[in-house]
């Protein structure tokens, strides 16, 4: 139970890789709220059936809405001692046709709502001298892009600055900041993902990233939470500022016609 007695938000918790995060968290005793802007919410909610599950409807865009929320944590757990920002959007769209929208809505969300989020939880963990921050950037953008991911890329680098640069001004204070860098996990992203690259049959598009990864499959959730229960624990106490990659080996090929 290595993360019995601690208490972890989780945002975008209702579905993908942040549910699979809530589930592991659960399993190694920690208590859990889930942040999420979605109507998936409540079911998740009622699907895990646990005392140890908070959940709140709440944008991570509008930070006053997440005082109100961490405020409330707070009176209702006394601590928080894991934030993981784990909500973030995915849309492809072609540079040249790319609306400001569309590129407001990554930014917005996979940055500056990471941003929001941080600092509202950030004071609490500085007065008790404690922390464990686990962000979700992505091996997209730091290591590597198809095309149309322009905005979602130039966003998840921008996280691996952010979780740089915090851990630099918070180690002081007893907090470890630190980032996951997925390849393809099997998520409703992913799903969406491939109806924007093929709407009539998306599942090719599944299937050819499952040949392009060594492992030959796409992750689970599952498998991404166990990393982030490890940075989330006292097992990674002399880790901050840095981004661990989970791909199923999919960034290490160098080429796709040389071997033997």
């Amino acid at each position: 139970m290595k993360l019995g007695g601690k208490v972890a938000i989780i945002t975008g918790g209702a579905m993908g890789n942040g549910l699979g995060i809530v589930k592991v968290f659960l399993k190694y005793g920690a208590d859990v709220v889930i942040i999420d802007y979605s109507d998936k919410l409540q079911q998740t909610l009622q699907e895990l059936k646990s005392p140890k599950v908070l959940g709140y409807k709440a944008d991570i865009r509008d930070k006053n809405m997440l005082t109100a929320v961490v405020n409330d944590v707070i009176a209702k757990k006394g601590k928080i001692d894991i934030l993981v920002n784990n909500a973030g959007i995915a849309k492809l769209q072609p540079f040249t046709e790319m609306t400001d929208e569309v590129r407001d809505n990554h930014f917005d969300i996979n940055i500056k709502g990471t941003w929001n989020m941080t600092q509202v939880v950030v004071p609490d963990m500085i007065k008790n001298k404690y922390g464990r921050i686990v962000n979700l950037s992505s091996v997209t953008g730091p290591m590597v892009a198809d095309t149309g991911e322009v905005a979602y890329a130039t966003t998840k680098a921008a996280l691996m600055g952010f979780t740089k640069g915090l851990a630099m001004e918070l180690v002081k204070n007893n907090i470890n900041v630190n980032a996951i860098m997925p390849g393809y996990i099997m998520t409703p992203m992913v799903e969406g993902i491939a109806k924007d690259s093929n709407g009539e049959n998306p599942q090719s598009v599944v299937d050819g990233i499952a040949a392009g990864i060594p492992m030959g499959r796409l992750g689970t959730i599952e498998e991404l939470g166990e990393l982030a229960a490890f940075l989330a624990s006292d097992e990674s106490t002399y880790i901050t500022g840095q981004g661990f990659v989970i791909d199923g080996g999919s960034t290490l090929p160098e080429t796709k016609s040389v071997g033997v």
